[in-house]
């Protein structure tokens, strides 16, 4: 993680005051049907003003044994950046790469989500992500299909926030 911290006084709207970063190397794996959190991907922030802004830019290589897998961007306990509601389908930030079988078992691609939040605190506000799935499994940082050859991958994700002055 690392933390960029700029003084804010006199600063037009729009500078960045902060940059707080985390990156994940390694894997994860859950087959929650309720959101967990993913190790690694949660990083705090003291706003140093109610009328500053937070973006939250997510890079997250998620895939699923399943569909209906996908992550969301949470700050503290509420999600945050979900789609509408609509019957029972699933809401997410950003749904994750489904691979049922050949050649799509080696496959994996990375999801993007960028968000501004208006946290309105001056509180250490807490962003992270969490991911869960319909059935099955789901899997951070690598292919569904883990074999040891080169068909098989590895990808490092990240989350980043940026105070903004407002």
């Amino acid at each position: 993680m690392s933390l960029t911290k700029i003084g804010d006084a006199g600063m037009p709207a729009g500078a960045v005051l902060q940059v707080v970063s985390a990156a994940k190397t390694d894997t994860f794996s859950s087959s929650s049907t309720s959101l967990v959190d993913i190790t690694g991907l949660s990083v705090a922030i003291t706003p140093s003003s109610t009328s500053n802004k937070i973006l939250i830019i997510v890079n997250c290589a998620v895939t699923g044994a399943d569909a209906g897998v996908g992550f969301s961007i949470v700050r503290g306990s509420t999600e945050i950046y979900l789609g509408d509601a609509d019957g029972s389908k699933s809401r997410f930030s950003m749904t994750g790469f489904y691979s049922s079988g050949s050649p799509t078992q080696y496959a994996a691609g990375s999801n993007h989500a960028c968000f501004l939040d208006s946290p309105s605190t001056t509180s250490a506000t807490t962003y992270k992500l969490q991911g869960k799935t319909r059935s099955g499994a789901f899997y951070i940082g690598r292919t569904v299909y883990d074999l040891d050859n080169d068909n098989a991958s590895r990808m490092p994700s990240s989350i980043t926030v940026m105070e903004i002055a407002g």
